[in-house]
């Protein structure tokens, strides 16, 4: 969950670097660091705990220069997040290392070390690589062999760069689990977590594997396997877009992004339904036949994914009328799951990186599984690369830390793979040319819920004192109220908890009283009557109730709770609409709260750890 970003080039790096760790924040803020070779081949360093902003002012005031160098921004595994703990860490005056993952070995090694009468400065697991790969050094070892030695004696994950005064001009990264690119340039190559990163400087890309070790200079690059082998990885041209990644006019990338739905969703429907129809091959020319085939559909992600996730298993159960489960990845991981014939595996991750999900994937390969679904946003991904068909969400770039149009987007890619599979078997398809009529009109509902962003702005204020809020829902619209509950805990450090609104008498209520918001999301379907009936239950114990509703069903609320209609377009598209001012809510309360919205606290975007 932390970023890399390394390079040897001709010109000065730290600036590069230094860009490049802005890029690379929303993977982890805890502190940062960076590490140059100077022209005379000196080791500088400068880190510090904080943002990059506080690492910039330091350099800024002692600056460095030269043209490799190595830089990382963290977010805090081993060791709290204090400046001696920051990459990189600086081995015998002639060694710095930076680190992603998790190194599960590292006590027993650290008491290997400390044996020898090695003195260790942090308490990190980054740092004891550093020293094994320095006594591989002293002992004779160049520094590709010295890591590729090391490699062996670590359990866990790991993206690594490395650099030593006794090789001037080189750089060695290594990749177990966490992701680790190659920007190919003219005269000058780089690492880095994210290929947003090297944009500014070359957009000509090299996915490194599980296994690869890479070393570069400012003139080649090349991947070996732990045996030494060379590895043939291909030169990709990324077609992303800097100006994708920049904030532009708003005043945070969570409400640029909150405010990017409609085109987003736009996209992801662009070129897989006609007018009133699937189009075919939605995941790919030979997937419709698999299709065909599936009986059961099992869901695994985390966070924000597993809660669209939960939104598909009411919808494909209630249309498809074809079993569907779905569970997180961190638990589907360990147990031993009973796998029905026909199954489709369906992995979702906004960035495709996510370590629980990823290995999940790996798992379900050898499960029995039909066929193993990726829905994910980044092209370039592993879990993309891993899978054996795929839908990309079209989402862009999501910067903030929050997901907003990725969610909405996986819902929108779920409802297309439910309905290309009911297409596929030929089953209960009477339904299918209105709910692909439904969805050319959500581009628009998404625009007009936009709207009411002063209207959510205003319900806000009631929020920004409270310290507690509980959000209820009823059927597929529980797992909305679960996303709104997240995303403000989240971004406003409120502690907001969600349930089935029939769970309400079963334990919460005993928290409900006038300092207690309750927050529920009210579709206009079959439910909407019993939903009614749990909001009295909460405003007779003195409850404060806010209720996001379809204008159809606002009416039928009582006076004493305060309703935000939104016009839903129809309960197929409701998840995806009521969601839009649950994302306005939370962002709007962090804003008077004062928190930072794009960089919560003790949170990263790509989770690469378990």
């Amino acid at each position: 969950m932390c970023g890399i970003v390394a390079g040897c080039a001709q010109r000065d790096i730290t600036e590069i670097l230094l860009a490049g760790l802005y890029a690379l924040e929303y993977r982890g803020y805890d502190s940062a660091g960076m590490a140059v070779l100077s022209a005379d081949n000196k080791l500088q360093q400068r880190r510090t705990a904080g943002k990059v902003a506080a690492l910039e002012q330091i350099i800024r005031q002692q600056p460095l220069s030269g043209f490799t160098g190595i830089a990382h921004t963290r977010w805090a595994t081993h060791g709290k997040p204090l400046t001696h703990n920051a990459h990189p860490h600086y081995i015998d005056e002639h060694l710095a290392i930076v680190h992603n993952g998790i190194i599960e070995n590292y006590h027993s090694l650290k008491r290997l070390l400390e044996a020898e009468g090695c003195q260790l400065q942090s308490e990190t697991d980054t740092e004891v690589i550093g020293l094994c790969i320095a006594a591989r050094m002293d002992a004779g070892d160049d520094l590709l062999q010295a890591v590729r030695a090391v490699l062996p004696q670590l359990q866990g994950s790991y993206a690594l760069a490395v650099l030593s005064t006794r090789e001037p001009g080189v750089i060695v990264g290594a990749r177990q689990g966490p992701p680790l690119l190659i920007g190919v340039g003219f005269g000058e190559h780089y690492l880095s977590s994210d290929v947003h990163t090297l944009l500014p400087v070359t957009n000509r890309i090299v996915h490194l594997n599980d296994g690869d070790l890479v070393r570069i200079d400012r003139d080649n690059w090349q991947v070996t396997n732990l045996d030494g082998e060379l590895q043939n990885r291909d030169i990709y041209t990324s077609e992303l877009s800097l100006a994708n990644t920049e904030r532009g006019s708003y005043r945070h990338f969570m409400q640029k992004e909150i405010f990017e739905q409609p085109d987003a969703l736009a996209r992801t429907l662009d070129g897989r339904i006609s007018a009133d129809a699937m189009l075919p091959g939605l995941l790919g020319l030979d997937a419709d036949a698999l299709l065909a085939k599936v009986e059961n559909v099992h869901i695994v992600a985390c966070g924000t994914s597993y809660h669209a996730g939960l939104v598909a298993r009411y919808q494909i159960e209630q249309l498809a009328r074809i079993n569907c489960t779905a569970e997180v990845a961190s638990e589907y991981r360990y147990r031993h799951p009973v796998v029905p014939a026909n199954t489709l595996f369906v992995a979702i991750s906004q960035s495709g990186e996510t370590a629980d999900t990823l290995a999940a994937l790996a798992q379900a390969g050898s499960s029995g599984y039909l066929a193993r679904v990726a829905i994910c946003n980044v092209p370039e991904s592993s879990l993309v690369r891993a899978a054996d068909l795929v839908m990309m969400t079209r989402a862009g770039p999501e910067i903030g830390v929050a997901s907003t149009k990725a969610f909405t987007t996986q819902l929108v890619a779920l409802q297309l793979l439910q309905l290309a599979i009911m297409t596929a078997r030929g089953e209960h398809t009477e339904q299918l040319p209105q709910l692909v009529k439904d969805l050319h009109r959500l581009p628009d509902m998404v625009q007009s819920a936009l709207q009411l962003d002063a209207q959510v702005a205003n319900m806000a204020e009631d929020f920004a004192e409270r310290h507690h809020s509980l959000f209820l829902g009823r059927g597929s619209h529980y797992p909305v109220a679960m996303e709104g509950a997240l995303k403000l805990k989240e971004i406003s450090y409120i502690h907001a908890e969600a349930y089935p609104a029939g769970e309400l008498k079963h334990g919460p209520l005993a928290l409900v009283d006038a300092d207690m918001p309750v927050v529920a999301v009210a579709p206009n379907n079959h439910l909407l009557g019993k939903l009614i009936s749990n909001l009295e239950e909460v405003h007779v114990r003195g409850g404060q109730l806010f209720v996001i509703a379809d204008h159809h069903a606002s009416s039928t609320i009582a006076s004493h709770a305060r309703v935000l209609a939104v016009d839903t377009g129809s309960d197929w598209l409701a998840p995806v609409v009521l969601t839009i001012p649950l994302q306005l809510l939370a962002y709007h309360v962090a804003i008077l709260k004062g928190t930072d919205v794009d960089q919560p606290r003790n949170l990263a975007k790509s989770v690469t750890v378990e």
